[in-house]
């Protein structure tokens, strides 16, 4: 594990959840997070949707094919999983603890259902967000300024934003994302307050210890 800056005090890290309806600031909260956050990484899912152009295996996504994915559920191998639009998308489990064993924090972009999955195989690791936005009207100028979707899919995107809404009180935690930086600067505490509770910092008690044997001198 990495040590925490004390004497026999280390860290095991966390899974960091952020989930939002499209267009509420989830991906670039992600990015502010991963920009200023030396010890977080971005988790890296496999999914069996093609490669798209300049899309790197490895580092956007795990590439498989649908045996493979299925493989991979069967032997335990992924976190959670969902289907998408006819394709798999799943966590690799690996990698993700191997970071959390080394003191390093894991981000995630994922759904309610992928949330809930994560918080079932390992309760103690996962630290959840949701991101509202601050209004209807908010959320569908902020769909439209992307400039990404035809006016269909940003129709769907909106009808869909309800349904995600409705599982807000399956988080930890629930930020309004009213300015983005006031809601980073939220994000960001949250994430560092998680990072000092005692149960994650492994032989605290031992450090604790020795002050006081120190003090009985």
């Amino acid at each position: 594990m990495v040590a925490s800056g004390f004497d026999g005090v280390e860290r095991r890290g966390l899974m960091f959840v952020l989930s939002s309806p499209s267009g509420a600031g989830k991906t670039t909260l992600s990015r502010m997070l991963i920009a200023e956050t030396p010890a977080l990484q971005m988790s890296v899912s496999a999914t069996t949707r093609p490669k798209r152009p300049g899309e790197v295996h490895g580092k956007d996504y795990f590439f498989v094919d649908h045996t493979r994915f299925e493989t991979m559920v069967a032997n335990g191998e992924l976190l959670e999983w969902a289907t998408v639009f006819d394709n798999r998308y799943g966590t690799p489990r690996a990698p993700v603890e191997a970071a959390l064993s080394s003191g390093q924090d894991v981000l995630f972009d994922i759904d309610w259902q992928g949330t809930q999955q994560l918080r079932d195989r390992s309760p103690k690791d996962v630290v959840s967000v949701f991101i509202l936005p601050p209004s209807v009207s908010a959320l569908e100028q902020r769909l439209h300024t992307r400039a990404q979707d035809s006016e269909e899919i940003i129709r769907g995107r909106m009808r869909k934003a309800g349904d995600e809404m409705s599982h807000f009180d399956a988080y930890d935690y629930i930020v309004v994302n009213d300015n983005i930086g006031i809601a980073f600067e939220a994000v960001k505490s949250i994430l560092r307050a998680e990072q000092l509770k005692r149960e994650r910092q492994v032989g605290l008690s031992d450090f604790v210890l020795g002050l006081r044997r120190q003090l009985e001198k």
